[in-house]
């Protein structure tokens, strides 16, 4: 029950059998008894709370009435009328109201009460008598249906599973069925009066609040909001949900209410992962059939053209063919691990610098004979070279890999742009702050479907695709990501739906390259008599083979298991050395943190590393060192002597 002094309850009775409440100039509720509240919960469901708008409780053409009469009390008039307003379930809502001033101690008005009586059952109950009817069997019949009426509207809302409430055109919560309270684990009477938005269900999620009301308001102004939410309620945790809510109108048009309405959609999206972790697996599945197959392939050749060139009377010929297929198809199988090696975002980049622009005009052609007819591509490369250090061959496959992607959501018709610029400073994409330097920035936009926005954290995720089975792999994008944070940048996707897509790949611009002369890939090989070499490879066929290599080009070697066998032989007398040439992953100690200790300990001393696969060069590069990858051949081997050679001329 409200509060009121003591002379105000003398004054109107508030503790009397009758429904009295009690309001001031603004038309706020500042006392009531226990009467109105049961009869006003009766009526319209829930209770009124001190400070309520009396008037905003009802629908405008009710509250208007209200204000007209209410100003009359406090004017000070005495009166009574008979009105028809209410709630329409009650059949003929009509009411006997009586308003009174309430006066201080010096005659002034400072508030006045209302009292409300239902009438409708007597009124009906008169028209029955004018109608041959008996009261009592008019009176049954309307009590009945009432009670019907309530009791199926009260029975749907609360045996309802999904969670439903109430709200005034201003946000506030009226009324919430049982399911919504289940979730809070509260009664109705702690959650009732509350702003919608301030209310258990949301209070507990971060930024929740904010969002919800932001929909209220909208609501209000007559829009319908559909969204999927993820909430932390007090019972049960974090949830999700199909998160609706939409007005209520009269029969003028008018916003009378909001309704709030939620579906529980925990177990269908725990349901959509599993499935989606499925699909990665038979992604990964099918991947590995297809390397499987590639590799046995290959492998085919190999094991062929050595049995062949083991068989007695080969001629000279025949073994240069078979040691050619050899050869050509051990490419083949680097390439196809680099493919992997990028996917997994693994690769260890051979860096260079060159001008993206240059490329791009380059990759442009391909991309038109693979877009087909339909689709306008459009070239915008500055004329001053964008130069750039990275891997030349993974930005070229990045540019292809994010235009076969616009290619396919344009379904073959549209314009695809693609543009070079040099730019000022990283944006903030995603975790990353912002980072200032000079970057160069090759954009790739399109006039396609667009992507939801549901979708766009999730786009470079590995297997992640929206097309159907058959026409992605959800790799592109992964490897376009892989390549662009390898390489000290960054990649941004900006798409609206229905308009298309721009992906921005940011490259950290470095200055002009120093002309020099490029070394020839059939020079002949060096010449490493004179040359000591410490060879450290944990994996003994791959260092007895390193070994063999370079003693054929006439160098000295010594080879070492791990990182402290090879700290060990240095430490004997590292002088002896001309190059270290280390694996990178080993035991214990790996290549690079070798090098380091080499370099610290041995500023002179040149250290060469070599690795096929390497998470540690994948994440922080090669630290500066010289890079051989694997599987590597005696030509490259020559041609790390002779860039050693070169460091150190007095050698020989």
């Amino acid at each position: 029950m409200g509060t009121a002094p003591p002379d105000l309850w003398e004054q109107i009775g508030l503790a009397g059998r009758a429904p009295i409440c009690v309001f001031d100039h603004d038309f706020r509720l500042i006392a009531f008894n226990q009467a109105h509240n049961d009869e006003f919960f009766r009526v319209n469901g829930y209770y009124t709370r001190i400070g309520d708008v009396f008037p905003d409780l009802f629908v405008p053409e009710q509250a208007s009435m209200m204000r007209s009469l209410m100003k009359r009390a406090l004017t000070g008039e005495r009166f009574s009328v008979v009105e028809e307003f209410g709630n329409p379930a009650l059949g003929n809502p009509c009411w006997e109201i009586s308003y009174a001033p309430i006066r201080d101690a010096a005659g002034a008005v400072v508030a006045a009460f209302h009292l409300a009586v239902d009438v409708g059952p007597r009124f009906r109950a008169e028209a029955a008598i004018t109608t041959n009817q008996s009261l009592e069997q008019q009176v049954a019949a309307g009590i009945k249906d009432l009670q019907e009426s309530r009791a199926r509207l009260r029975t749907i809302f609360e045996t309802s599973f999904g969670f439903q409430g109430l709200l005034t055109k201003n946000g506030v919560l009226i009324d919430a069925n049982a399911t919504s309270l289940e979730a809070v684990g509260l009664p109705l009477k702690a959650v009732v009066g509350s702003p919608f938005w301030e209310t258990p269900w949301f209070s507990g999620t971060p930024g929740m609040s904010e969002q919800v009301r932001e929909a209220t308001l909208l609501v209000a102004q007559g829009a319908v909001i559909r969204q999927e939410i993820e909430v932390e309620l007090p019972v049960g945790g974090r949830r999700w949900f199909d998160f609706a809510m939409r007005p209520i109108r009269d029969d003028a048009g008018e916003i009378m209410a909001l309704v709030a309405e939620a579906i529980e959609t925990t177990d269908r999206r725990r349901t959509e992962e599993a499935l989606r972790q499925a699909q990665k697996m038979e992604s990964v599945g099918q991947l590995t059939g297809g390397v499987a197959h590639d590799f046995n392939n290959l492998l085919t050749v190999i094991r062929g053209s050595i049995d062949l060139l083991q068989r007695p009377g080969v001629s000279e010929e025949r073994r240069q063919r078979y040691l050619a297929a050899i050869s050509e198809t051990s490419e083949r199988a680097t390439r196809l691990t680099a493919q992997l090696l990028a996917f997994s975002r693994r690769q260890a980049l051979t860096p260079e610098v060159f001008d993206a622009g240059a490329s791009l005009k380059t990759v442009a052609e391909m991309i038109r004979t693979l877009s087909g007819p339909g689709i306008e591509i459009v070239v915008e490369a500055p004329e001053a070279p964008a130069w750039v250090n990275a891997d030349s061959s993974q930005f070229d496959t990045s540019i292809i890999n994010m235009a076969i992607n616009a290619r396919d959501a344009m379904n073959g018709e549209g314009r695809l742009t693609v543009s070079v610029a040099a730019v000022d400073g990283l944006p903030a994409i995603r975790e990353r702050a912002p980072v200032d330097g000079d970057f160069v920035a090759v954009s790739i936009a399109d006039t396609g479907v667009g992507i939801l926005q549901a979708n766009l954290a999730h786009i470079f995720e590995p297997f992640f695709t929206t097309k159907t089975v058959g026409k992605g792999t959800g790799l592109g994008l992964s490897q376009v990501f892989g390549f662009s944070r390898q390489s000290g940048g960054e990649i941004l996707v900006e798409s609206e739906v229905g308009a298309g897509t721009t992906f921005t790949l940011f490259l950290p611009q470095v200055a002009s390259p120093q002309a020099e002369a490029a070394e020839s890939e059939t020079a002949p090989l060096a010449d490493g008599r004179g040359l000591s070499v410490l060879v450290v490879e944990d994996n003994p066929e791959v260092g007895n083979f390193a070994v063999d290599a370079l003693t054929q080009l006439g160098c000295e070697t010594v080879l070492a298991a791990d990182g402290p066998a090879a700290l060990a032989e240095l430490e004997k007398d590292a002088g002896r050395f001309n190059l270290v040439f280390s694996d990178v992953i080993m035991p214990g100690m790996t290549g690079i943190e070798l090098g380091e200790e080499i370099r610290r300990l041995y500023q002179d001393l040149p250290v060469v590393l070599t690795s096929g696969y390497s998470q540690a060069l994948a994440q922080h590069g090669a630290s500066g060192f010289d890079l051989v990858h694997k599987p590597y051949s005696v030509e490259q081997l020559s041609r790390t002597l002779q860039k050693a050679a070169r460091s150190q001329p007095s050698v020989g």
